[in-house]
């Protein structure tokens, strides 16, 4: 498989998982790139052992995780003034903020479970999940059904969920 291949039929499942991780859409978009250059570095390396998915996501995962634990060192800096917003079209702002809920409620929970659902947002395959993660697929299949539990009360809470 070339990697243009690669990238046009992985790189928005690999930026959703990366938007569940870090929530926020710009560096979603760096991680993004920055998971695609490692495969692109690395193509050759590829020994078949697994599904290139699992060796895609794996990577993203890895990178996300060194973003996550960089920007907890890093400082941050607050503008001090607003942006102006763009405007667009009203299903899109509904679409969006439907989806900017749920990466908020994501974001609430620990580094493992963010990973976790994001791949099951992605319909990887439970076994596909625990290779990636490292886990057996029962300790998988026990934390996505806990994950979701948690996310069902999170936007219950909230008064996002009937």
């Amino acid at each position: 498989m070339k990697f243009e291949e690669i990238y046009t039929r992985f790189s928005p499942r690999i930026f959703r998982v990366c938007m569940g991780y870090v929530n926020d859409y710009e560096q979603a978009r760096d991680l993004t790139q920055e998971t695609f250059i490692l495969v692109w570095q690395h193509l050759s390396e590829f020994r078949k052992e697994a599904k290139i998915s699992t060796w895609i996501f794996r990577i993203a995962t890895n990178v996300c995780l060194r973003a996550v634990e960089k920007s907890k060192r890093a400082k941050t800096v607050e503008l001090p003034f607003d942006l102006p917003a763009t405007t667009s079209a009203a299903e899109k702002r509904e679409k969006t903020e439907k989806l900017q809920i749920l990466y908020d409620a994501i974001s609430q929970l620990e580094e493992m479970e963010r990973l976790i659902i994001s791949l099951v947002l992605e319909e990887l395959p439970q076994k596909e999940i625990a290779e990636i993660v490292g886990l057996s697929d029962a300790n998988v299949r026990v934390k996505i059904h806990r994950i979701k539990e948690r996310l069902a009360g999170t936007l219950r809470e909230n008064g996002r969920l009937d």
